[in-house]
């Protein structure tokens, strides 16, 4: 019998994870079991701060439910979902860049018609998000279907609220010319949820827990590689420290004001009103 010590227990324990039947698991898990031996050794991590860290894990599970992914919130502060966004998705430098999904992404958004406004009945600043869908060689792709989510102007998402029909969600499909229009509400910058084992960690440092004010997009088209991105207002506070690391520069576009009258869609808007137009431009499946 082989006694365990100090100096084999990681040998040992990789050893076992290796005879994983997948491949891509065996190599993963003995990974995982490396690099957590290798932090244990180099904090001299003790039991009172292990065992705080499986409550802290327990806490996290406990929290999340179909609506609120606190393990994603988790995956975005420590900058471990960027990571992986940039790792997986390395496209033209033409093409609109990715960013982190969110734990607030909701399924089944209700399918609204060009310019149809996906804030009715809810308070802010109208705002027409605008532009086309196009390849990397500028031809416009058609069908393509914008999945749009955001927070309202309290910094809540449907997610966080108890409500019965879908907020400030859905999706839109572009026209024949690659053509969209998005009506909703002028997004502010919000806090992350403060409520849980996430916040908890974050209110013990000096890190700020805001984020710049957004609106999130997901596009999957057949034949392009999918989408996940945001696009920030201009001049917004916290572009330069958003707590998800989630901000790039080519996502950044101006909000333009305009008095009572025409507006993107055709229509016409009795009150003032802001515009953002953004040319989404798809990477081609490899």
């Amino acid at each position: 019998m082989q006694l365990v010590t100090e100096d084999n227990i990681t040998e040992l324990a990789a050893t076992r994870w290796g005879t994983a039947h997948d491949p891509r698991t065996a190599e993963i898990m003995t990974a995982l079991v490396r690099h957590l031996h290798d932090f244990a050794r180099e904090v001299r991590l003790t039991e009172a701060e292990w065992m705080a860290a499986i409550q802290w894990l327990t806490r996290t599970g406990q929290i999340s439910d179909e609506k609120r992914e606190e393990f994603i919130l988790a995956s975005d502060v420590l900058g471990l979902s960027m990571l992986v966004v940039q790792m997986n998705h390395h496209f033209d430098e033409a093409a609109t860049p990715a960013t982190v999904l969110g734990p607030f992404h909701i399924e089944g958004s209700p399918e609204l018609e060009y310019g149809a406004d996906m804030s009715e009945g809810i308070p802010g600043t109208p705002l027409y998000v605008h532009g086309t869908v196009r390849d990397l060689d500028g031809k416009p792709v058609g069908d393509a279907v914008l999945d749009v989510w955001q927070a309202d102007t309290e910094g809540a998402y449907e997610a966080q609220l108890e409500v019965d029909e879908a907020r400030l969600r859905a999706k839109y499909t572009t026209r024949e010319d690659g053509s969209y229009c998005v009506r909703t509400i002028a997004p502010l910058g919000y806090a992350i949820p403060m409520d849980g084992p996430v916040g908890d960690l974050i209110s013990r440092t000096d890190i700020s827990h805001f984020r710049p004010a957004h609106v999130h997009f997901l596009i999957n088209v057949p034949g392009y590689e999918p989408l996940i991105t945001h696009l920030f207002q201009e001049g917004a506070p916290y572009l330069d420290s958003d707590v998800v690391f989630g901000t790039k520069q080519e996502l950044v576009v101006a909000f333009t004001k305009h008095e009572p009258g025409p507006t993107p869609d055709g229509g016409e808007s009795a009150v003032p009103f802001l515009t953002a137009e953004y040319q989404f431009v798809l990477q081609p499946s490899s």
